[in-house]
């Protein structure tokens, strides 16, 4: 079936032509374009990501390299350096965010029977963002602080496999917190958020939406005991109270009853209080999902380290979001990879043995089955193994 395709391509098979095709078309990115397509630069993009290319130069050198194979990597346009950089700066980038959409809602029917480590019902996911330092002289519309730029990706981390489900790029200056405007609860789901979002009025309407939330207290929470319920200290959880809370404004943006639990960590050696509207889950049950909500920040750490999101390809709002979102994309279409093939890599292994083997003409499976790797004990094939 894989006869005579690059691994490239074959990659590429993964993806749904006719899905991406509907993208363009809602924002008519193919207008006036004669030789060099939404999906040529999609495919350019998606090179760079997978190879780690430094430049628009290095693009066009690398691929320039191998002109023969281009077409057997579906890229049927003219590659050079000035088209694409006029395609990441000219082309919606709401394409490519639409796109990765259709492989973040793949992924998911994928993993959707993963577990995570705790036995739940319901879906769980961390919300968190990760902040990109930007060059303000070069980029000014990145506004951030008086003399410095950025861009913050916010992103809502479905634990049950590791899956973006929401990403929302931002300037620097947008506080975390208005994230949970955009937010449409799912009834039932697990909500882990920090102290950043921790606004009594947006958490309310998460309570509204039949959602639940685990997020920390500040240090000057104010709350009236309404009951204590009987607790084993051995465990790590110091109290389990329903309480209401204090002050005014407090009360009158969360009116309802809030489940505070005091925990002692004893590698951290700290203690941390939650705030949780679940009131069937054991405390433990609870402090173990927010030390799970460290997912959505190794997630940024991985994707900083091994894809190409802190260096950008253009200075334009629409070259960094087309980029950023193309990347989302490619770590997607890997992790989907992995499961429908349904191999023990990490993420950075696949990653790995991509991008030195594009361009030969090798079964995918055959290619990423075939690489030595280091099974360690206790790892699940269904896993990600983002960090190995």
């Amino acid at each position: 079936m894989n006869s005579g395709k690059t691994i490239f391509a074959q990659l590429m098979d993964f993806v749904t032509p006719y899905e991406f095709r509907k993208c363009v078309d809602r924002y008519d990115g193919n207008r006036k374009v004669i030789s060099f397509s939404c999906w040529d630069q999609y495919l350019c993009m998606a090179f760079a990501q997978l190879t780690y290319r430094e430049s628009l130069r290095d693009i066009q050198v690398c691929l320039r390299a191998a002109q023969s194979k281009l077409y057997h990597l579906g890229i049927r346009g003219k590659v050079s350096r000035n088209t694409l950089a006029h395609a990441n700066q000219k082309r919606d980038w709401r394409i490519y965010d639409d796109f990765a959409h259709v492989l973040i809602a793949k992924a998911r029917r994928l993993y959707a029977n993963d577990t995570f480590g705790i036995e739940l019902d319901q879906a769980v996911y961390a919300l968190d963002s990760t902040t990109i330092n930007l060059c303000l002289a070069l980029f000014p519309w990145a506004e951030f602080r008086t003399h410095k730029g950025a861009v913050k990706l916010h992103t809502l981390l479905d634990l049950r496999g590791n899956i973006p489900t929401i990403a929302i790029i931002t300037t620097g200056a947008v506080h975390d917190v208005n994230i949970l405007d955009d937010l449409i609860v799912e009834a039932g789901s697990i909500y882990i958020l920090d102290r950043g979002y921790l606004d009594y009025g947006r958490l309310f309407k998460i309570h509204q939406n039949l959602g639940f939330f685990v997020t920390r207290a500040k240090i000057n929470f104010s709350g009236k005991r309404i009951y204590s319920r009987p607790v084993d200290k051995s465990t790590g959880v110091q109290c389990d109270q329903t309480v209401t809370l204090k002050g005014y404004y407090a009360k009158r943006d969360y009116p309802e009853k809030l489940r505070r639990i005091r925990y002692f960590d004893s590698k951290s050696n700290k203690h941390l209080v939650f705030l949780t509207n679940n009131f069937s889950l054991p405390a433990e049950t609870i402090a173990e999902l927010y030390r799970n909500r460290w997912q959505v920040e190794l997630f940024f750490k991985w994707i900083k380290q091994h894809l190409r999101i802190k260096a950008f390809y253009g200075t334009t709002e629409n070259a960094v979001k087309t980029q950023i979102w193309i990347a989302i994309s490619v770590y997607v279409l890997v992790a989907i990879v992995k499961k429908t093939l349904n191999l023990d890599h990490s993420l950075y292994t696949i990653l790995q043995v991509l991008s030195v083997t594009l361009f030969e003409k090798t079964p995918i499976l055959q290619a990423l089955t075939n690489t030595y790797y280091e099974n360690k004990e206790g790892r699940r094939s269904n896993q990600l193994n983002l960090f190995d």
